[in-house]
């Protein structure tokens, strides 16, 4: 999942460079819920493992 997110991020960057505003932010914004969901998966994961 942090995978993906990170290729949203570069796409993200490209399409912004490249002036597509509107591509770049929708793709900021799928980053965005995609690391935060494996924050929330990794620290459920992690409080799992350790009880």
């Amino acid at each position: 999942m942090l995978h993906y997110a990170l290729v949203f991020l570069v796409i993200a960057v490209i399409a912004a460079l490249l002036g597509f505003t509107g591509i770049a932010g929708t793709a900021v914004w799928i980053a965005k819920v995609l690391f935060v969901l494996f924050l929330i998966l990794a620290v459920v994961a992690f409080l799992r493992r350790t009880n």
